[in-house]
């Protein structure tokens, strides 16, 4: 038997607001000129929300998830109607000014999709996103705005192929840091260029689009299952498809993100995403979409659930497999299992589906005839793949990812300063970076940048040039989920608010302990507030313009970097 119309079940729907009454013939006009006739005027309004663009291969097939989720919508008796928001591609951002714009396109994307809902009174939503700010930018909406809804991750490219082995754009990144160190040659670098994304889709590797897939499946708000497979094929285009189902069944059921994105959901997100060597990017955006769902989030809880949770994908960047050889194998389900039968995922937590995480997982195997995940008897380490610092230069932390680090899980040197991540992507390109340096980029915080870029041209061209195991890089900015090596990120406060890494001088001597969870410089706490004393805030580098205004607004990377 059919199921009732939606509006039996749902009787006041948002959008009657729009379109029930004598007094909304003019909306409804407007409708009609869009080709709506009476039954889908009086059905409810779903909104398609995606991040299409041509700015970025990650985004670029998102109007073909958005049609296919659409007529998920229209095949369940609702009525889609498709909008977009930006997305900036970090990649092409990388290495330049244009990079502020990433981070600060998070807020944009969420404000957009929020105002469209506001304004038009959908009932329900999907929400399509690629590349990495889309993805926690879309989830922030749907736990600001509390409607029905679901989230649809674009998919990831396919790796490339160079000379017999699996590469990703990181690859190019550390390949220009291989040239400046005359180990590679220009011609190579070309061909390699022209090899590592082949097609369509956000980057393969364990990178941010994938950590941030992997959490909104692991969340709940995502489809069992749609995490993994690749952005071309079929299976990508069935996730799009019924997402669309799912949304008008979210709505039927009266089940809202919040009743999914709980507490509980939030430490299964982060369990999933360390056990498999996330971002460190994860450190921002879990805080943030948890304050949109009025969730208490810290970063003492991520370090937490790292430190009790095993690693058990070797991904890239610090692993050696990419999100295919992860989906080739079961995709995030089968990681999900293994931490279940574990104990270290609430089973009892409520997904889109309208069940749970445990009742999701049922049948869910494992087999043993594979290394890309490992059983929780075997893991590549018993904690996972973050650990947050403190100490005299983090008073409110630090972010480090310690899979692949091997034994350069300590670090003492002498501190080389730069105020720009340009500053030190000159150095390096020259070679001015030596063997046990500290490298220090600050006034590249979420206020000092502003923006707080990512720093993979720099951190690429270290490892590059066969100094990742070197040398220590922190700074107040962040990485890509593409950088590898001893790299601190987020560090808190940050230079532009008086930071302690404001006071450093170049020949401080810094050390850090991942196991012990510490970053110090050797200072006494008489010199560093002398220093301070001393210091003068550098002049705002934006007085105009979105970034002025993101920076009078937006918070410490230790809340998230969220704006208020």
């Amino acid at each position: 038997m059919s199921n009732p119309p939606l509006t039996e079940v749902v009787p006041d729907l948002r959008s009657h607001e729009i379109t029930k009454g004598y007094e909304r013939a003019p909306h409804r006009a407007m409708l009609r000129a869009m080709g709506l006739g009476d039954e889908e005027i009086h059905r409810a309004f779903v909104g398609v929300a995606s991040t299409w663009n041509e700015a970025t291969p990650c985004n670029l097939r998102l109007d073909v998830m958005a049609d296919l989720a659409k007529e998920g919508v229209s095949a369940s008796g609702a009525t889609p109607r498709e909008f977009v928001s930006i997305a900036v591609s970090d990649a092409i951002a990388m290495g330049h000014e244009g990079m502020k714009a990433s981070l600060v396109s998070r807020e944009v994307i969420a404000d957009s999709i929020e105002l469209m809902m506001h304004a038009h009174r959908y009932d329900a939503l999907v929400a399509i996103a690629g590349c990495d700010k889309s993805l926690p930018g879309s989830l922030m909406a749907l736990a600001r705005i509390n409607v029905p809804g679901v989230f649809v991750y674009g998919g990831s490219i396919q790796p490339g192929h160079f000379r017999g082995r699996d590469v990703t754009i990181v690859d190019v990144y550390e390949a220009v840091g291989a040239v400046a160190a005359g180990t590679m040659s220009e011609a190579d670098l070309y061909e390699l260029e022209c090899a590592a994304c082949p097609a369509a889709g956000s980057c393969g590797g364990m990178f941010t689009a994938n950590t941030m897939s992997s959490v909104s499946e692991a969340i709940g708000m995502a489809l069992p299952g749609s995490a993994s497979p690749m952005c071309v094929g079929k299976a990508r285009e069935d996730v799009a498809r019924a997402s669309g189902v799912a949304a008008v069944e979210m709505l039927r059921l009266g089940i809202r993100p919040r009743d999914i994105m709980t507490r509980k959901a939030f430490e299964n997100a982060i369990a999933v995403a360390v056990s498999m060597g996330g971002s460190t990017n994860l450190a921002l955006h879990i805080l943030a979409i948890a304050h949109e769902a009025q969730v208490e989030l810290t970063l003492e809880d991520i370090n937490e659930i790292s430190h009790r949770t095993p690693l058990l994908a070797y991904m890239k960047p610090g692993g050696k497999y990419v999100m295919e050889d992860l989906d080739r194998v079961g995709g995030v389900p089968i990681v999900m299992r293994q931490l279940l039968d574990v104990g270290f995922l609430h089973g009892d937590a409520l997904t889109v589906t309208g069940k749970t995480i445990a009742e999701n997982l049922e049948g869910i195997g494992f087999d043993p005839n594979q290394d890309v995940v490992r059983p929780y008897t075997n893991p590549h380490s018993h904690t996972g793949g973050l650990v947050i610092l403190h100490g005299n230069l983090a008073p409110k932390g630090a972010v480090v990812k310690v899979v692949g680090l091997g034994a350069h899980t300590t670090h003492r040197g002498p501190a080389r300063v730069f105020n720009s991540e340009e500053e030190t992507f000159k150095a390096v390109q020259n070679h001015e970076i030596k063997k046990n340096d500290v490298v220090v980029i600050r006034y590249e915080g979420p206020k000092g940048g502003p923006g707080m870029r990512e720093m993979l041209a720099v951190t690429a061209a270290i490892v590059g040039q066969g100094l990742g195991q070197d040398v220590l890089l922190l700074t107040d900015g962040r990485f890509s989920g593409g950088t590898r090596g001893l790299m601190v990120g987020h560090v808190a406060p940050e230079a532009y608010v008086g930071g302690p890494i404001a006071i450093l001088q170049d020949g401080d001597m810094i050390t850090i302990d991942t196991t012990a969870g510490t970053l110090n410089v050797e200072l006494s706490d008489e010199e560093i507030q002398r220093r301070l004393g001393d210091w003068t805030p550098i002049t705002p580098r934006y007085t105009r313009g979105v970034l002025a205004k993101y920076a009078r607004s937006v918070t410490s990377a230790d809340n998230g970097a969220i704006c208020t």
